[in-house]
């Protein structure tokens, strides 16, 4: 039996990965095996690896990085100790596929040691581009080191294959984050109502910006405008909180102050969970700040997204995005625009560019039929 290694190291990450690890362990000829790391088992973004073991899965391993701090020196530091404790986790669970999401520094650490004990890597989500963020370089970076590529658009398949992939092992399945969308039974409006105990009307918004670690030094002031104009537009937020980059802390700290001043109009969660996630974005009027969900799960519900700033410059975009500086004005600007009777009945015709809720079946098609004996891919050259 061909034993799958998934790795996750975050809870918007396990969001993604949940139903192909779902279909892998329903396999009768594979083995799930489940790693997992980074701000899973960190108790100020909320032991997020407890809700993988409520969802019925097992952990093989854990790998600690230490995250105990923001600063550059301390996130290389993290990524190296995940190096050398992923290649103690590899050697005891000899899995024979490592299965890695993203373009994450824990994603990296993860895609190094692999190579280097001779597992061969399917990595999801190759291809593509966000100017704003170092995890750009990290992405394209694990798209070498890769043996099979699961891409969510045919343009990011043509990227892959330019960097020297073989097309015969670069599919195109979509994002598996669809999957979610079109097989959750997501909460009615009610539920969800009591499970945030907040009231959901067509003045909220959900808010999640994280730093874009392009522009060193910049997140102070770009989370400043970005509550300024928030402030301004006199919408209701509710904030989910941004991931373990880099200049993460000073977003944290203000958002709190700023909730702390609105109680009324703003609430924060530290982990909503994939299916009171996705509920929000079904029950909310608009998205504001920069995560790659604005960019692929939004179209399914037609949702505006007002995109702040250029972390996510580069990817491909539906006609839901409106695309913003980090300046004041122009976020409330954007806002405005969002939540205009004209914009949103050109949401009516917006479609999802990302697949078809079906990747995952899809991947593990593929997982289990794959050719391992020779891992040389050798380099395609375009003719």
């Amino acid at each position: 039996m061909r034993k799958i290694c998934v790795v996750t190291g975050s809870r918007a990450e396990y969001g993604l990965l949940y139903w192909l690890m779902r279909e892998i362990d329903e396999d009768k000829d594979l083995i799930l095996q489940v790693v997992v790391t980074g701000t899973h088992l960190e108790p100020r973004y909320g032991l997020t690896y407890k809700q993988i073991v409520k969802d019925g899965f097992k952990i093989n391993a854990k790998v600690n990085l230490s995250l105990k701090s923001d600063k550059d020196e301390a996130i290389a530091r993290s990524a190296g100790i995940g190096v050398i404790n992923f290649a103690k986790v590899y050697k005891k669970l000899k899995p024979d596929i490592v299965v890695l999401l993203g373009d994450r520094f824990e994603t990296l650490a993860a895609a190094t040691s692999a190579v280097l004990v001779r597992i061969s890597i399917a990595h999801i989500h190759g291809g593509e581009i966000t100017e704003g963020a170092y995890d750009d370089s990290i992405r394209h970076a694990i798209t070498k080191m890769a043996y099979l590529h699961f891409v969510s658009h045919e343009e990011y398949a043509r990227r892959v294959v330019q960097m020297g992939e073989n097309p015969k092992r670069v599919v195109n399945f979509g994002a598996p984050g669809i999957d979610n969308i079109k097989r959750l039974k997501l909460l009615s409006k009610e539920q969800l109502e009591r499970e945030l105990a907040f009231k959901l009307g067509r003045d909220v918004a959900i808010v999640t910006f994280h730093p874009a670690t392009m522009e060193r030094g910049a997140a102070s002031r770009q989370i400043k405008n970005l509550l300024k104009a928030l402030d301004k537009s006199g919408l209701r937020m509710i904030f989910t909180m941004p991931n373990a980059d880099a200049e993460n802390k000073v977003i944290f700290q203000e958002i709190e102050r700023y909730a702390g001043r609105n109680p009324a109009r703003a609430r924060i969660f530290r982990s909503l969970g994939q299916l009171k996630y996705l509920s929000l974005l079904k029950h909310v009027s608009l998205m504001i700040g920069n995560s790659s969900s604005g960019i692929i799960e939004t179209p399914s519900f037609k949702l505006p997204v007002v995109n702040v700033g250029n972390r996510q410059k580069g990817r491909i975009q539906a006609g839901n995005v409106i695309n913003v500086s980090d300046q004041t004005e122009s976020i409330l600007k954007g806002i405005k625009r969002a939540i205009s009777p004209g914009f949103r009945r050109k949401m009516e015709s917006i479609k999802n560019p990302f697949g078809d809720g079906q990747a995952s079946v899809r991947i593990v098609k593929k997982l289990k039929a794959v050719e391992l004996d020779k891992l040389d891919k050798g380099f395609y050259d375009l003719k």
